[in-house]
């Protein structure tokens, strides 16, 4: 992600998808040096695997809609299998734009419940640029415009407040419920399989499954 990112300008501060790219690389402890190695690949100054970003955009079991984020160096070698996995769990691949209309991008942060109180975090969020916040029962799901998300951040970390996520998501314009828990279990099934897929970075869905349902599917 940061050699992709880097194409577009080694500096951090006027670059937010480096930014975002380094925080990621920060929170899974890369070392530093991996880091400004990764910028140089990506800036050109050291050679390099070249990655490229592909989207690719699906139907999960349900009919629930899927987005998945990939960085990949062989494109060829990819597809096929982001489909495999699609068909192997009750899912088929799209084409081009046929579920991003779906989902628009947002600012998503996360704190756990036991780190804030809800009114107090609630007036911090809103007077750093947050739409919305919402208690889902173990943490405070915080949204935002993109172009809100660095300053949002930046005052949480300085209200020492602790986050869990902290990105640019995909977020679903509305949800898809499912009751079955056989139809569930497919669906988990299918987005962790896209999620251990070594190029595979991030994967959106909009099934919304109550919290009933998980108990008896996990």
């Amino acid at each position: 992600m940061i050699i992709v990112a880097a194409k577009n300008g080694g500096d951090p501060s006027a670059n937010l998808s480096l930014r975002y790219a380094i925080d990621k690389a920060k929170a899974a402890n890369m070392p530093k040096d991996t880091i400004e190695k990764a910028i140089k690949k990506g800036t050109g100054e050291l050679e390099g695997t070249t990655f490229e970003e592909v989207v690719y955009e699906g139907y999960g079991p349900g009919g629930v809609a899927i987005m998945v984020d990939v960085l990949t160096d062989n494109r060829n070698r990819t597809a096929p299998e982001i489909k495999r996995l699609f068909e192997r769990h009750g899912g088929s691949l799209g084409t081009a734009g046929c579920v991003n209309w779906m989902f628009g991008k947002k600012g998503l942060i996360t704190v756990r419940t036991t780190e804030a109180d809800e009114d107090a975090l609630l007036e911090i969020a809103m007077a750093a640029g947050a739409d919305d916040m919402e208690n889902t029962g173990g943490v405070y799901e915080i949204t935002c415009e993109p172009g809100a998300y660095e300053k949002l951040r930046k005052t949480l970390k300085e209200k020492n407040i602790p986050t869990e996520v902290a990105e640019v998501s995909m977020m679903p314009q509305n949800t898809v419920p499912v009751s079955n828990a056989a139809t569930a279990k497919k669906i988990i099934s299918l987005m962790e399989a896209l999620e251990d897929h070594e190029d595979v970075q991030n994967a959106f869905s909009n099934f919304d499954i109550p919290d009933a349902v998980m108990a008896g599917i996990t």
